[in-house]
């Protein structure tokens, strides 16, 4: 098998990553393309760090277990099978399923930090930066948190206010520059997803 294609993607907490992820994974075959998400890589929810009213501040880096998460990304770039335990932290009651990142021509490597953790950026072949204006921004987290994970207003704004806008400041942001390829997505990314499909596809076709 060819050697995987590292693709890093990134944004601000709701610049629509996860649509994004989900048509770019619907334009390969299944065998073509992996998807290894930050976000089975929290530490458990009772060590995370709380801030000074008792909100669990889950948008830090030190949130994530990134030494873990490097690892697996290394491994999966050398063609070895990843298991993963899922992480359920929106429902801790949920039962825990195995997760296995299979390799493949082209792995996804996705995440808010994906680009401020060093040692998984170095891995990265392509760095892609999901961008959206901060009003875009805010919009999309009420409704996604109001809808997905039940809470009101007062507390997706609280979150907004004090854990995500200084993350996105001092660790997502500054990451910007080092972008491969930045997709805009105010109102869609159909031409930018249409770009970077064509581009993996040519990868796979010269390595096949």
């Amino acid at each position: 098998m060819q050697k995987p294609f590292l693709v890093g993607i990134t944004g601000g907490s709701a610049s629509g990553k996860t649509t994004f992820l989900r048509r770019l994974l619907a334009s390969f075959p299944e065998q073509d393309i992996c998807l290894i998400s930050q976000d089975n890589y929290y530490h458990p929810r009772e060590t995370q760090q709380v801030d000074g009213n008792g909100v669990t501040n889950f948008d830090l880096p030190s949130s994530i277990d990134s030494a873990a998460y490097a690892n697996d990304v290394l491994r999966i770039s050398q063609g070895l099978e990843v298991r993963r335990p899922e992480y359920t932290f929106n429902n801790p009651n949920a039962p825990v399923k195995e997760l296995v990142f299979k390799p493949a021509p082209i792995v996804v490597v996705e995440g808010i930090f994906v680009f401020y953790f060093e040692e998984v950026a170095r891995l990265l072949d392509l760095k892609v930066y999901i961008d959206a204006r901060e009003h875009v921004k805010v919009l999309r987290r009420i409704v996604r948190d109001r809808d997905e994970r039940g809470y009101d207003l007062e507390d997706v704004l609280y979150r907004y206010t004090n854990h995500v806008a200084p993350t996105y400041e001092k660790y997502i942001k500054p990451f910007k520059q080092d972008a491969d390829l930045i997709i805009p997505n105010n109102h869609h990314f159909d031409r930018g997803l249409e770009v970077l499909v064509s581009f993996l596809k040519s990868k796979i076709a010269v390595g096949a």
